[in-house]
């Protein structure tokens, strides 16, 4: 089964006719919705709203954003010093969106919204300048299709569509499961890849509460209509920390199922992601101490943290756990005398995981080595699952 092939056609379909099929029952804000034109509202499916987490000013990047309603909503979110990407792989949903854009616009009172063909899972080939090329060379025979290879690779170097750390938030509303199961991994990398540090990704996607049957999988119809391509729910958690992304948490779930299918749940879900823990580690002699309401808890790199005690951490981890979703949660300590970045000292991994105050305070405390344990260290060494 080709299944870029059936999603795409399926999409082609839905944007010249709508398809309530493809999606489920959501509650926009309808003061945003007053300054699109119908046939956008229509004809775009979805199953969350990612859009109602965006801040003013961001720039937003919408993955598989259709005829646009996502990026038009957001682009009043944002605001005129915000910027609104919207990327999709189908030619006649495309053409609905650059349609509608001039009109979204007026209406709003300012143009930040622009519409780029490309895969999701590919983000940094720009397939309306690969077509361009091609249109005058095109491919007749084997080396032209290796000419061809050759020129995507060379976009992707040097004139990516979306370049890397250039996005503040990733959107997607329902559509990473139409993604093809060998590209899912990249679809992630990708994702983490265009996210500035301290970003984020909001993704409405549909999940199952068990695993899909291959039947199932094999079915074009079932793909192409969110369902078999869907992750389990924790997979679709677990995709997003083997790429990398740390602050997980699950923003909206559907207690009522989509559909029910051979017996499985597919709902929607609205999963928050941030990009931080990437880099190296940094003493400053800050610490932070967990709040509670749990006894302990254990972040997405192994430290592990009871309530009420003050642990090391390095500048990158005290950071970022200084930013949402963990700043909530956490007390942060300074130290008495501030140790500027020039001063910082590389991260001694065999150090105790507690910060004795005499250390914030401006004392020296030896550390006893017997306290340092692969498990319970602020930053273990360098590996692709912590400070990579």
């Amino acid at each position: 089964m080709n299944t870029e092939a059936a999603v795409r056609e399926r999409y082609a379909r839905a944007a010249q006719a709508a398809a309530p099929s493809l999606c489920c029952a959501v509650d926009y804000d309808r003061r945003y919705l007053e300054a699109i034109p119908t046939e956008v509202i229509e004809r775009d499916y979805g199953c969350g709203d990612p859009s109602r987490y965006l801040r003013p000013g961001e720039t937003v990047l919408d993955l598989g954003s259709g005829t646009g309603k996502i990026c038009f909503i957001a682009a009043q979110i944002v605001g005129p010093e915000g910027r609104v990407i919207g990327v999709d792989m189908t030619d006649e949903m495309l053409s609905v969106a650059r349609n509608a854009a001039p009109t979204v616009a007026k209406n709003i009172g300012y143009a930040n919204v622009e519409f780029r063909k490309g895969r999701i899972q590919d983000l940094a080939l720009d397939l309306d300048a690969l077509g361009r090329t091609l249109a005058e060379r095109p491919v007749k025979d084997a080396n032209g299709y290796l000419e061809a290879e050759a020129l995507a690779a060379d976009l992707r170097r040097n004139a990516p569509m979306i370049a890397s750390d250039s996005v503040d938030v990733v959107v997607s509303n329902c559509v990473l499961n139409l993604v093809d199961a060998s590209a899912k991994r990249q679809l992630f990398d990708e994702i983490l890849r265009v996210l500035r540090n301290g970003g984020r990704a909001v993704i409405s996607d549909i999940v199952s509460d068990e695993e899909i049957p291959e039947a199932l999988r094999r079915d074009p119809t079932l793909w192409s209509g969110c369902v078999s391509g869907a992750f389990t729910e924790t997979g679709f958690l677990k995709a997003f920390e083997e790429a990398g992304f740390c602050g997980i948490r699950v923003l909206d779930y559907g207690a009522v199922p989509w559909q029910t299918i051979e017996g499985i749940e597919f709902r929607s879900i609205t999963v928050e992601a941030s990009k931080g823990k990437q880099g190296p580690c940094f003493d400053r002699n800050q610490a932070v101490i967990y709040k509670g309401p749990f006894k302990e808890v254990v972040d997405d790199d192994g430290h592990r943290m009871e309530r009420g005690k003050r642990y090391a951490m390095c500048a990158k981890t005290f950071g970022l756990f200084s930013r949402a979703p963990y700043r909530d949660h956490f007390i942060l300590v300074e130290p008495a005398v501030p140790v500027s970045p020039f001063e910082a000292q590389a991260w001694d991994y065999a150090r105790s995981p507690l910060r004795d105050p005499r250390e914030t305070k401006g004392g020296r405390i030896e550390a006893d080595p017997a306290d340092a344990t692969p498990d319970s260290a602020c930053c273990a060494p360098p590996t692709p699952t912590c400070c990579g």
